[in-house]
């Protein structure tokens, strides 16, 4: 379902060549490998931005797509999990085979990721959410005032969502992004170890990329080791994920090493 070519828009529309080669190469590998890499597990995924209201009209918010999210989501259930996806505004369909759950605020998303936490044997916080919140929302649209040239909007932290679940006796495999304009690296190793998370993945963003963009390109760190991935599409950067993260879950949480297959690179599985 979506925009169609003779410019109107509902179902009928072609899937992407990307989501359908990356779909079949899951069945593919399903066939090969049983139920998929991450069957029988539970993951839990945020995506998209947060809209913090200053009043009825207007809000803080940033410019996150959820595709990237949405991509990751949809990638983990081609594998086999069952997924749960918290999702910020965001003008994307809903992934197949994937429980989701819409929120608008900062608060909100940290109240429904912790309720949907049980059970949940890797997170993965791909959500952009808003570092920051007013502290008084006013119920009626805020005028100008006559003679001020500006105002003041005070703002307060919002809750942290990824630390949060990361400082729990029970935490699943957690893995949270790093969004950065500069000094990318840098940022994702003291975020991997500020936040004690067991994977970061990182990519810079900016008006050229990250941000509203069909490709990425990412960088992962996890303590004792890393691993880059070059510009694709965000479809098939969000299999590549997935597989990486089933392969460190697998040897963090399941004490077994994974299969070398698991974890190769993206040029060796195209041949």
């Amino acid at each position: 379902s979506g925009s169609q070519a003779c410019g109107e828009t509902g179902a009928g529309r072609m899937t992407e060549p990307g989501e359908i080669a990356a779909a079949v190469a899951a069945l593919a590998r399903k066939g090969s490998t049983g139920d998929g890499l991450l069957a029988g597990k539970t993951v839990l995924v945020t995506a998209g931005p947060t809209r913090e209201a200053i009043d009825p009209v207007r809000y803080i918010t940033n410019r996150s797509s959820g595709k990237m999210g949405f991509a990751v989501a949809a990638a983990a259930a081609a594998e086999g999990a069952k997924v749960i996806l918290v999702a910020g505004p965001v003008s994307l369909p809903d992934p197949r085979d994937v429980e989701i759950h819409r929120v608008v605020s900062a608060e909100q998303m940290y109240e429904t990721t912790h309720a949907m936490l049980g059970g949940a044997h890797i997170f993965i916080a791909a959500a952009a959410v808003s570092d920051y919140r007013p502290v008084n929302v006013s119920v009626q649209k805020i005028k100008k005032v006559e003679g001020e040239e500006g105002m003041t909007l005070e703002l307060t932290r919002s809750p942290d969502i990824l630390a949060s679940v990361a400082a729990r006796p029970d935490a699943p495999f957690t893995v949270g992004f790093a969004a950065e304009t500069n000094d990318v690296r840098e940022y994702a190793l003291q975020k991997l170890e500020r936040k004690n998370v067991d994977m970061i993945i990182a990519n810079r963003v900016g008006t050229d990329c990250g941000f509203d963009c069909d490709e990425n390109t990412v960088e992962v760190y996890w303590p004792g080791g890393e691993q880059s991935f070059p510009m694709a599409s965000k479809t098939t950067l969000a299999h590549d994920l997935v597989r990486l993260i089933a392969a460190r879950y697998a040897t963090e949480r399941g004490g077994t090493e994974p299969a070398p297959s698991l974890i190769r690179m993206r040029d060796q599985s195209r041949t």
